[in-house]
């Protein structure tokens, strides 16, 4: 057996045009109507759960003193965990909108593709 052959042949076709097929091109494009939606759960759900640590630690007297930076910290800690609680219904909505963005484009092929089978 020829190794440097299949080497040569492995390397070439790494570099040769490639044909996408169009599941392939599917899941690309429902990838791409769910990104928007999980980028905002991943990035708003952790800010949030963020500002909930930080009045957590304020009321409980790790960061600052007194009975102002309680109450700031009550008060703060009930925002980040209103944030954490919004995610989920503001995600789902984002989701909705993008899958209708997406929805003809998407349908489309995967009718194409089912025409094929």
């Amino acid at each position: 057996m020829n190794t440097d052959k299949i080497y040569a042949e492995k390397i070439a076709s790494e570099y040769a045009p490639k044909q996408t097929s169009k599941a392939v091109a599917l899941k690309k494009l429902d990838r791409k109507a769910k990104l928007p939606a999980l980028l905002f759960a991943y990035i708003f759900g952790i800010v949030s759960v963020l500002i909930a640590g930080t009045g957590m630690c304020l009321s409980l007297g790790v960061i600052g003193q007194g009975s102002a930076m309680t109450a700031l910290g009550i008060v703060i800690g009930i925002i980040g965990f209103i944030g954490a609680a919004a995610t989920y219904p503001i995600y789902k909505k984002i989701l909705q909108n993008s899958r209708e963005k997406y929805a003809y484009d998407i349908m489309a092929l995967a009718k194409e593709i089912t025409a094929e089978a």
